[in-house]
């Protein structure tokens, strides 16, 4: 989604991050510069990649670099798409896609304008939005080949997916957790890298090409103006290569595993694992959110705990178990730490939920 405004790259900084970003993605786009007939050592020089390195299949370059070099290709190329389709995609041809959907007044209209738009640029591909039950998938058909070469199909579906992502994330100024992604081809030698790439578990030789996240994030309105819009396309290229941290949905989504998986999320690693992040990161997230992950354990053991004892003659383990706790006599003491009562006297004194 770069703008034609952005013309000059500065060389990257190799420390600002880990080098995860596997060296295919790299002979992809060398093999778009060969294809015209050009000569893409100008763009390996800003990004600081050694000619020698590109054909080291098991080397790694950091996001950074990638940035560099994606951005001087396409400028290089005048091809946004880096020569994954039938025709070029001018600069600032995805950013003309963005500008489209930015009048949407959710982030699900958003998606679906976005996903027909691009089938009007380059009709090689459709992309779908789609949801069953409480998941959403943004979905790629293939209608020809991905380039004259292997190569560039799998870096084209990776790039489109994570540019559609980003973007995502961006309008509504929110992380969105991936819950997985799939892939029609199978798994490369890199693969470990799309542990990086994608969260969630990635499946290789699937039915379709997609990303699965949850559904409710459709109903979150755009946060993003015109004046937004202009900033973030003179630097547009960081949405796919670096992932939001905030995430608005994410005290709503650590409640509802609380409430219906509470076994399963006894503590924060196991609970941080069930939500595709880390217990180091959920922790920060929720204190972004003034929130602490004890508070929300509390109100909805609490709030369960409650409904069982009124609505339900079950023995107290077997409420305390329900609720989450790993024994009756912690329940105990945290229940009387809330009503001030035990569960036993609450249940005898408190008139029944109709």
């Amino acid at each position: 989604m770069p703008s034609p405004r952005t013309t000059a790259h500065s060389p990257p900084d190799r420390r600002s991050d880990r080098a995860v970003t596997p060296m295919a993605f790299v002979q992809a786009i060398v093999t778009a510069y060969r294809q015209r007939g050009l000569s893409p050592a100008q763009a390996l020089e800003q990004a600081q990649i050694p000619p020698d390195q590109v054909t080291d299949a098991g080397a790694r370059i950091t996001a950074a670099q990638m940035e560099t070099l994606s951005g001087a290709a396409m400028q290089g190329l005048d091809d946004e798409a880096l020569g994954w389709f039938g025709r070029a995609l001018p600069w600032g041809s995805y950013g003309m896609l963005a500008r489209a959907s930015l009048s949407a007044p959710t982030l699900g209209v958003a998606l679906k304008r976005w996903c027909r738009h691009h089938h009007l640029l380059a009709d090689d591909i459709s992309l779908s939005l789609r949801t069953a039950g409480d998941t959403a998938s943004i979905v790629i058909d293939e209608h020809r080949p991905l380039g004259p070469e292997g190569v560039l199909r799998e870096f084209c579906l990776v790039s489109v997916l994570r540019n559609i992502h980003g973007l995502a994330c961006w309008f509504i100024d929110s992380r969105i957790p991936l819950l997985g992604a799939s892939f029609p081809f199978a798994a490369p030698a890199h693969a470990e890298a799309y542990a990086v790439l994608f969260d969630g578990p990635t499946q290789f030789e699937a039915d379709q090409t997609a990303i699965h996240f949850d559904a409710r994030y459709l109903a979150l309105p755009i946060q993003r103006d015109e004046a937004a819009m202009n900033q973030m396309l003179q630097r547009a290229l960081p949405l796919t290569v670096h992932a939001y941290r905030r995430d608005r949905l994410l005290v709503q989504r650590v409640r509802q595993v609380l409430r219906h998986q509470p076994l399963a999320a006894h503590n924060a690693d196991d609970l941080a694992a069930l939500l595709h992040t880390s217990a180091r990161t959920l922790h920060r997230q929720l204190k972004d959110e003034g929130a602490s992950l004890q508070a929300l354990k509390d109100a909805v053991r609490q709030q369960r705990a409650i409904e069982l004892l009124l609505r339900t003659q079950r023995p107290i383990k077997l409420v305390a178990q329900a609720a989450g706790f790993q024994n009756e006599k912690s329940f105990i003491r945290a229940f009387k730490g809330w009503t001030g009562q035990s569960p036993a006297d609450f249940r005898r004194q408190a008139p029944p939920l109709a």
